[in-house]
């Protein structure tokens, strides 16, 4: 019974982020907050969150890398 109803504090409260996030992705706001924790969230109890959150994670980097890059390019044009 401990195990059903942390599922599914988990579930609602992970489903709810997620949510969130994916219509702060329609309409402008903070998704990159909520659609990971989120999906972190459900990761503890579904495999396929996990996979969502390691894509998720793979396609932050690469747009960190994209925005660092271009930093570089800017400053070196400004000088």
């Amino acid at each position: 019974m401990k195990h059903t109803a942390k599922k599914t504090m988990i579930t609602v409260i992970g489903g709810l982020l997620v949510f969130i996030g994916v219509m702060f992705v329609i309409v402008p706001g903070p998704a990159i907050l909520f659609l990971p924790a989120g999906l972190a969230l459900l990761s503890l109890e579904y495999p396929w969150a996990k996979q969502w959150l390691k894509k998720c994670q793979r396609l932050m980097r690469k747009g960190a890398e994209q925005m660092d890059n271009l930093v570089v390019r800017l400053k070196r044009r400004s000088n």
